[in-house]
């Protein structure tokens, strides 16, 4: 399967005050960079293996000093490092994606209204979680609102949020494996009922009652 972007579009109306998230978005090629550009001061993390590497303003990225690769990204947008290097193992791009049959069921239980976000775990056991207004926080993190905890996730992966007027979205935490959304890697997109989020090995899907 090839690897794709679908972004949504989040534009910023004159006048009214831009999130961080409204900035996001337009970010080139979801900010992954090659060796010899430019980035800018931050953070950055190789995408083969995960080495870090900090940059001033006016520095060009070099190669991997671990792997020699030239692919890099941009460190998590809410703290200054992750662990990529020794904890998150690469996973595969998801190659199948599709409601399992315990999803049904699971619907018919919901108890509260609202979006919900769903997924089974190893033991068999669905773990279910009401989503409230602001962000939840998706990762490995023993912190983290859905922990996920395997090396295929990062510790800060993604983010599921809520505003007002802006619907449920999903957005990319700078992780090593990537968000994939109905199959196609994504940045920051708007979220529909039924809709699944490919997070490391693990498959979660939205439910809206």
């Amino acid at each position: 399967m090839t690897r794709g972007f679908a972004e949504s579009s989040v534009g910023a109306d004159s006048g009214r005050r831009v999130s961080i998230f409204d900035s996001v978005g337009s970010s080139p090629l979801d900010d992954r960079f090659a060796t010899g550009f430019i980035p800018g001061c931050g953070t950055y993390f190789c995408l083969s293996c995960g080495a870090q590497v900090a940059l001033r303003e006016t520095d060009e990225l070099p190669a991997c000093e671990s792997c020699g690769d030239s692919r890099f990204r941009r460190d998590s947008i809410f703290t200054a490092r992750q662990d990529h290097e020794t904890t998150t193992a690469e996973h595969p791009v998801p190659s199948e994606h599709g409601p399992p049959e315990w999803l049904a069921e699971t619907r018919r239980s919901l108890a509260l209204p609202g979006d919900h976000i769903a997924y089974r775990q190893d033991d068999g056991e669905v773990f279910v979680k009401r989503i409230e207004r602001g962000w939840t926080r998706i990762g490995r993190s023993e912190v983290a609102d859905v922990c996920l905890d395997d090396p295929t996730v990062s510790r800060r992966h993604a983010l599921l949020i809520d505003e007002p007027g802006k619907g449920l979205r999903v957005l990319d935490d700078r992780s090593l494996n990537g968000v994939f959304l109905n199959g196609i890697e994504v940045e920051l997109h708007s979220l529909r009922d039924g809709d699944e989020l490919a997070i490391g090995r693990f498959r979660l899907y939205l439910l809206r009652s």
